[in-house]
């Protein structure tokens, strides 16, 4: 497992931008506008790390982050996803996001820290019992 990212809501993307790089002194490193979910994802990192980042994530819809949801998740890419979410339901973990496209599913910690697993690589084959799966509660 390798971790990735931790992901913060933004509700400027020009305000945030200028204190995370301009003020604090992080890179943009991609951006990624997804027209279809009607939100961006700005990925930085400090100038000379090029390990986990800082995802802020902007949708397009005015939200007002109320209960910490302004703070996302954690990201682990793991090697083979339905090995390791097959593990966690075996432990008693929720499965809250399935990895029904073979490439992500969400847990939650005991503190409701929600936890993105995403496939290494492409994703993987879709493969029952995951690929009709529900979403249990939020993430």
């Amino acid at each position: 497992m390798r971790f990735l990212h931790t992901m913060v809501r933004i509700s400027d993307v020009d305000k945030s931008l200028d204190f995370y790089c301009n003020k604090l002194g992080l890179v943009e490193r991609r951006r990624h506008e997804v027209p279809a979910g009607r939100y961006t994802l700005i990925f930085l990192s400090a100038p000379d790390d090029h390990g986990p980042e800082l995802e802020l994530t902007y949708n397009w819809d005015p939200e007002a982050y109320g209960e910490g949801r302004n703070f996302g998740h954690l990201a682990y890419e793991v090697e083979n996803i339905y090995d390791v979410c097959a593990r966690l339901a075996a432990q008693g973990v929720t499965i809250n996001r399935p990895p029904r496209d073979g490439r992500m599913a969400f847990i939650r910690s005991p503190d409701n820290i929600s936890i993105e697993l995403l496939q290494k690589g492409e994703a993987l084959p879709k493969q029952e019992p995951w690929a009709s799966m529900p979403n249990t509660g939020h993430w």
